[in-house]
């Protein structure tokens, strides 16, 4: 390992053979049951160096994405030129989330929440009780960047439309209908496409 890897940021992922052998699937599949134990199966996991792992689509690392909803309304936003992933920027999402890092699993037994909370509350300011559930995963081989990501989407059933941006990255948000976002599909990433035609 160099020297310099010590320091940087250290991410969860699987091999992604671990992915095929359960059954491969592009865009978005409704099988939390059969996917989660076996991708979040602690024999599997490992932390491994961001910078690294962005080119390396042997591994998938594993991002929550939270969608925020409020009756037929859900949460939107552009991400500005300051977010990580330089591939998604001025693209706009209906997803909020992130990397599970190196440091939530010295916080919390459950590293995958404990990132999945982490960066809900960096992104967000959620100002109103909400259900949440896990609805699916979404895979997209189509792109570099979704080669090396696997995304676990989980829904927050808000009680009142009120959710905004804390990070300065994340511009133009607010609530609209789902089918007012359907009908401007072609401005989002990939994942927020998959999921606007299920949600």
């Amino acid at each position: 390992m160099p020297a310099n890897d010590h320091n940087s940021e250290h991410v969860l992922v699987v091999p992604t053979t671990v992915f095929h052998e359960a059954g491969l699937f592009q865009g978005f599949s409704p099988r939390v049951e059969h996917y989660l134990p076996r991708l979040l199966d602690a024999r599997h996991l490992s932390y491994r160096p961001r910078s690294e792992m962005e080119t390396d689509p042997s591994f998938k690392q594993i991002i929550p994405y939270v969608v925020l909803r409020w009756r037929d309304l859900l949460y939107h936003y552009t991400r500005g030129q300051g977010a990580g992933e330089k591939r998604l920027r001025a693209l706009r999402s209906i997803g909020v989330g992130g990397h599970i890092s190196r440091e939530d699993a010295a916080l919390s037994a459950d590293p995958y929440r404990e990132g999945l909370l982490r960066e809900l509350a960096e992104e967000v300011f959620i100002e109103t009780d909400y259900r949440e559930r896990c609805i699916g995963l979404i895979n997209d081989d189509s792109t570099p960047v979704g080669q090396v990501h696997l995304g676990v989407v989980h829904v927050l059933e808000l009680t009142e439309p009120r959710a905004r941006k804390r990070e300065e990255v994340l511009t133009l948000d607010g609530f609209a209908p789902v089918a007012e976002l359907r009908s401007r599909m072609d401005e989002f990433e990939t994942w927020s496409r998959f999921l606007l035609g299920v949600l």
